[in-house]
């Protein structure tokens, strides 16, 4: 009897969390398929050229790689991908040096007007970046940057977000290590350097996954600020190759696209923890 008992109390016990389970998967299932059909959709049409924009077509078939070899023979693709990477890099160096020093002064040291410039931070967050092309556009034509890298780039070397989420992170770090440093006769620069740094690792690796994911993939602001062919980053290079006279190459530009993804699939993948935990953590404040 103890033991038929025992097994109805774990029958029960299990129920739950199994229909918890079959819950979550019928209104998470849904959702991830729609996330996951445009990935097939891209891969399929890069493997059925023939199909065009169709993807009942494309999985069909019949497949080849003819796409892809003609993406590899391109003589462009190599200086497009060359340009992204040195971009996003730039990038990503620069954001992680302009979020960790103003996140940490907004942080730690008394300002003038400093709930202001970090309300001004938030307030810019809630503007679309559309907003800012024709600003910017205008600020580079009259510093005689367009179609240089350094349109590409400074622009984007700050960012709002990766300075409030810095900034939320280290108003959670014990100030008292700070302090200790301070009596032993370390300098500020020797206290950011020697002490937050090492403690602000997590969250600067976000902000640098976050730079790189968002840089990769802008495709507007390169188009509008670049207009030779030799400084095109590979989302613009891909499409304007693609492009023929009266329409679209589809395989190719699928195929491009499909290759261009991998990267940012590859980062997230590895750093996901990284991601999910450093969005939290202006949340946790």
């Amino acid at each position: 009897m103890s033991g038929g008992a025992a097994a109805v109390e774990l029958r029960a016990a299990a129920s739950p969390a199994w229909g918890a389970s079959l819950g979550r998967w019928l209104w998470l299932g849904p959702l991830l398929l729609t996330m996951l059909l445009p990935f097939a959709w891209m891969a399929a049409i890069s493997l059925a050229p023939r199909a065009g924009g169709s993807f009942a077509r494309a999985a069909a078939g019949p497949w080849d790689l003819s796409s892809y070899r003609a993406l590899f023979a391109s003589a462009h693709l190599g200086r497009y991908l060359l340009n992204s990477a040195a971009v996003a890099t730039a990038v990503v160096l620069l954001n992680v040096a302009t979020a960790a020093t103003v996140g940490y002064v907004l942080g730690r040291r008394r300002v003038p007007g400093e709930k202001l410039w970090t309300l001004g931070i938030v307030a810019t967050l809630m503007l679309p970046k559309q907003v800012l092309m024709v600003p910017l556009y205008l600020v580079m034509a009259r510093l005689h940057l367009l179609d240089t890298y350094a349109a590409l780039v400074l622009p984007f070397a700050v960012d709002a977000f990766s300075v409030f989420l810095v900034r939320q992170y280290v108003l959670g770090l014990p100030i008292e290590l700070e302090e200790a440093a301070r009596v032993d006769g370390a300098s500020d620069w020797v206290i950011f350097r020697a002490v937050v740094l090492p403690l602000m690792k997590p969250v600067l690796a976000v902000v640098a996954i976050q730079s790189f994911l968002t840089n990769w993939n802008s495709f507007l602001f390169p188009l509008i600020f670049v207009d030779s062919d030799r400084l095109r980053t590979l989302p613009v290079g891909l499409a304007l190759l693609s492009q023929t006279e009266h329409s679209v190459d589809w395989g190719f530009l699928m195929a491009g696209s499909t290759v261009a993804s991998l990267p940012v699939l590859a980062v997230f993948l590895l750093f996901q923890r990284h991601i999910l935990s450093g969005l939290l953590a202006g949340a946790e404040k």
